[in-house]
């Protein structure tokens, strides 16, 4: 489906149309004049003539031309039929105003109507249940809600929640927007769609998203791809989590890696920020939409102020969310001793003092000069802008801001414009900045945080399309019914012909058979019952460890052999393995891709929380970066004098079992633990799910 005729229409017809003031129609007729929209406009209503002064027609059929956007905001019976005529006329789109579908139960019949009408005639449609399209460039506010006219701007903003929307174009933070979409109930296009068509317009430099649920992982990634490919910033603000990982409730991946990290790592993964709640999403697509802004990863961040305890503040909050401050340079150093008065900290933060407040020329210099230190590449100047100034200090403040970007011109670090509270910024003054290139943000705290997103790596779109494909080979998610948890030793045999390290073993018929297998592996055995289903065998008791003497064994297999198992159940006799260190790797499609979760492993893996996600498929490198992301990684990377394990190895196993699960079709592989020694690694345990396990297992 097309949307472009949605979000630059030319012709707008109104389904409803009425003038009851406050009405949806009333609404967007009433903004379409105030915006001053040029192209032509229509009413929709039997009972009217005219309304607002628009030519009214009975139907949508009987309008003298198809429109490029159909705005329906009549009760939810009528609108499928609506939607028909509207395919079936070659209209553009439709844009559903009107509530009554799927949010509640019975409308779901009803959007199914409407679902059905559009995809028969390849109809786009925005809602139902929504505010519907604010094309703010194409002077089209297609809005159930009053929209004040305003001038367009770069960032365009996607939301499944109408209200975050109306905030967002009601807040004052030197924020324009190019376009405005609340999707409502998505009944035909989803959040990910839109993102995909904004990829392509004109005018367009950022994205921030409202998400409320996952979505298909396939097309949101082939969306993000497409952003990354325009060079476009997306930000991303998603509440709730998913209850998918359920489905693997019986293995610790659910725990480890839910569907809330998994989506974190799709974003992640594609260049995008994760931001933490709505002032944070606009404040980062805001700055991500001024070009000079980004910057690569590895330089470092100044703060300028004119206070002590603003510097103090800056450097506390730096701390606590992980935003490096280097130290400068002595070169710098010294150059800011000729710029600064006595007073002055030189220090990062830097306090340069309110006494050259409105000293445009030195304020520009000190930007310029800690702009130009090998360590920085952004520079931070909080400034606050308090409300009805007048007399003298309107010049003073606006000295100030000629300052900031007078430094800005003079050095190649991007710059940045920070208030210290979230209210003490102008949104005149902001827009004054940002014309200039420098990102006006609101709050100390946020503002840190958006300077850490705005080193995010540029995404491959490669590897996006990548991701994409992974999880389009399994659009409908795992199996909910036909899936088949494998025995451990049919799993084994799986994981090993994929090239995953696993101990020597075999299975036991009998107590001779298991001292057979002892005498043959030669050393101390590990003996287990081995079932379909049978997950967590310490907890049932169906695990012996560390056996090496012909009685033990016999004595294992008797024990193991009275426990009640589901069917099929086998004893597993397998070398042991000397645990140096212990990591849990899980493959899993419960997620909105396919992904591999990397952690500690052992009892201690939910506990720890300390989880790497990566979204598949995973070569062996990334695998390695995983691996070494996490906060206990020293104690396999040589941490504190230890020696350190063979990572390259554990990383190895960690990409073939991402391979395994989408080679084979499983829904989950996990090993847990994965044994971690100074020369090699293997999978002690293993769990398996996925609809060809039942087969598989037959032929183990």
């Amino acid at each position: 489906m097309d949307p472009s005729r949605l979000l630059f229409p030319r012709s707008v017809a109104v389904v409803g149309a009425s003038d009851r003031q406050g009405s949806y129609a009333d609404l967007v007729l009433r903004n379409l004049a105030a915006y001053e929209f040029p192209g032509r406009v229509w009413g929709v209503n039997p009972q009217r003539d005219e309304v607002h002064g628009r030519e009214c027609f009975p139907s949508v059929a009987e309008l003298p031309e198809p429109v490029d956007a159909v705005v329906v905001a009549i009760p939810a019976p009528g609108v499928a039929a609506v939607i028909e005529e509207a395919g079936a006329t070659g209209c553009g789109g439709a844009i559903v105003i009107s509530a009554g579908f799927a949010e509640i139960e019975a409308g779901r019949g009803l959007q199914r109507d409407l679902r059905v009408a559009a995809r028969r005639h390849d109809l786009p449609v925005c809602g139902p249940n929504g505010n519907g399209i604010l094309a703010v460039s194409a002077r089209a506010p297609m809005w159930g809600d009053a929209a004040e006219p305003f001038e367009p701007g770069p960032v365009a903003m996607i939301s499944q929640s109408g209200n975050v929307a109306v905030n967002a174009l009601g807040s004052e933070r030197g924020l324009r927007f190019h376009t405005v979409i609340s999707t409502g109930n998505q009944a035909v296009m989803d959040a990910s769609d839109w993102l995909a068509a904004i990829a392509d317009a004109d005018g367009v430099r950022s994205v921030a998203m409202f998400l409320e649920g996952d979505g298909e992982g396939s097309r949101l990634a082939c969306a993000l791809a497409r952003c990354a490919d325009a060079g476009i910033g997306v930000s991303v603000l998603k509440v709730g989590s998913s209850e998918a990982g359920a489905r693997s409730a019986a293995a610790h991946t659910a725990a480890v890696a839910g569907d809330q990290k998994v989506f974190r790592a799709l974003i992640e993964e594609a260049g995008a920020a994760w931001a933490r709640d709505p002032h944070e999403l606009l404040e980062i697509a805001k700055a991500f939409a001024e070009p000079r802004a980004r910057v690569r990863p590895g330089g470092g961040l100044a703060v300028l102020t004119c206070s002590g305890g603003d510097s103090g503040i800056a450097g506390d909050e730096a701390d606590a969310i992980g935003v490096p401050l280097p130290l400068l340079s002595e070169r710098t150093r010294t150059a800011l001793e000729e710029l600064l008065p006595d007073e002055a900290t030189i220090a990062n933060p830097l306090d340069y003092t309110a006494l050259i407040w409105g000293d445009v020329e030195r304020l520009r210099d000190i930007i310029r000069v800690v702009g130009g230190d090998p360590a920085i590449d952004q520079v931070m100047v909080l400034y606050d802008h308090p409300r009805n100034l007048f007399g003298p200090s309107v010049e003073s403040w606006g000295a100030v801001r000629r300052g900031i970007i007078a430094g800005a011109e003079a050095t190649d670090a991007s710059v940045l414009v920070a208030s210290t509270l979230p209210d003490l910024i102008d949104d005149a003054a902001s827009m004054e900045l940002a014309a200039k290139g420098v990102a006006p943000l609101s709050g100390v705290r946020t503002a840190l945080s958006v300077a850490r997103a705005l080193r995010i790596p540029q995404a491959d779109p490669k590897r996006i399309r990548a991701i994409a494909a992974a999880a389009a080979s399994t659009v409908d998610g795992p199996s909910d019914t036909g899936g088949e948890w494998l025995a451990e030793a049919a799993a084994k045999k799986l994981l090993a012909e994929a090239g995953v390290a696993v101990p020597r073993g075999t299975l036991a018929d009998d107590a001779d058979a298991a001292v057979a297998a002892w005498r043959e592996l030669g050393a101390p055995v590990a003996m287990k019952l081995s079932a379909p289903g049978l997950l967590h065998k310490s907890e049932a008791g169906a695990l012996e460890l560390g056996l090496d003497d012909e009685a033990s064994v016999r004595a294992a297999f008797e024990r193991l052999a009275g426990i009640e198992a589901p069917a099929g159940g086998r004893i597993l006799v397998e070398e042991m393995a000397e645990p140096e260190a212990e990591l849990l790797m899980a493959a899993h499609r419960d997620g909105v891709v396919p992904a591999l979760a990397i952690g500690f492993g052992g009892i201690w893996t939910e506990a720890l929380d300390d989880v790497a996600v990566v979204p598949l498929p995973v070569d062996s490198g990334r695998a390695e970066r995983a691996i070494r992301s996490l906060r206990a990684a020293p104690l396999i990377t040589g941490g504190r004098g230890r020696e350190p394990l063979d990572v390259s190895a554990a990383a190895r196993l960690a990409a073939r079992a991402g391979e395994a699960l989408l080679a084979c079709g499983l829904d989950l592989i996990e090993l847990n633990p994965v044994v971690v020694g100074q020369r090699g690694c293997m999978a002690v345990d293993a769990v398996v799910r996925g609809p060809a396990a039942k087969a598989r297992a037959e032929a183990a």
